[in-house]
């Protein structure tokens, strides 16, 4: 099966694992704190988690930004490394904006860090029409800034 043909779906309590192991993969966050993240999503809190295909082999993770009009952060998004470059991660970024879009939202925001180790993290969001708005130095930590990608949703 192509990747292009992998199915792109709510994520539900049987991917937690999965989801679980991608985090971990890509040195997102360490695996116990899943659970505490995706409670709400289960509890039915307007927040937005999609998988593609089984393991599952992708997962993207958004909430609606406190304060703001029609902005989402896009919290998470994590390819299984041996899909890396395949264009699952482009994939899912395209659903999220697809979704929020019939939502009627307005924006798509992303953090992540400025250190040499996210250099290609920062390169796929480029790559993708994001533009980098903010650098907040040492953010993170001494010396690890946060850099602040937007993507405006056509309404």
């Amino acid at each position: 099966m192509t990747q292009d043909c992998l199915e792109i779906r709510d994520a539900t309590r049987d991917d937690v694992e999965g989801i679980r192991v991608l985090a971990v993969e890509n040195g997102m966050f360490p695996g116990e704190m899943l659970d505490d993240m995706i409670a709400p999503y289960f509890a039915g809190a307007d927040e937005l988690w999609f998988v593609v295909g089984d393991g599952p082999a992708g997962v993207a993770y958004a909430v609606p930004e406190k304060l703001t009009n029609g902005t989402w952060n896009q919290l998470m998004i994590a390819v299984a490394p041996d899909q890396h470059g395949k264009g699952l991660g482009r994939r899912l970024m395209r659903h999220l904006e697809q979704v929020l879009a019939e939502r009627g939202e307005r924006m798509i925001i992303v953090d992540t860090s400025g250190t040499d180790a996210f250099e290609a993290t920062r390169g796929f969001y480029r790559a993708i029409g994001y533009e980098q708005v903010a650098c907040i130095p040492d953010f993170w930590d001494t010396g690890d800034d946060k850099i602040t990608f937007r993507r405006l949703i056509a309404r």
